[in-house]
């Protein structure tokens, strides 16, 4: 028997419109097409490993990704600050921390 998720996704219209957009904007980084198609799935009532298996991720990516949705809504979409060493060099200065102009 197939396990239901216990996060029941329910859409506002606002969020409706705003998780379509970016599912459907190809310039948009992929972690957040993926994101959103899979919340738009997840309102359909489809079960966490069918939107897996039509997206072609693992069941646990698409559970964290409902629950975070559940509990946060557009917000938890986002990527999280994370710990450890920041980056060292941005594009716009070399790495040694020279100007690219120059």
């Amino acid at each position: 028997m197939p396990r239901s998720s216990p996060y029941v996704i329910m859409l506002t219209p606002k969020e409706r419109r705003v998780l379509e957009a970016r599912a459907r904007h190809y310039t948009f980084p992929y972690r957040d097409v993926v994101r959103a198609k899979i919340v738009l799935l997840a309102a359909e009532g489809l079960e966490n490993k069918a939107i897996g298996e039509r997206l072609d991720l693992p069941r646990p990516v698409v559970s964290k990704w409902r629950k975070r949705f559940f509990k946060e809504r557009l917000a938890g979409l986002e990527d999280r600050s994370r710990r450890g060493r920041p980056c060292a060099f941005s594009p716009s200065r070399g790495r040694r921390g020279e100007s690219a102009g120059v």
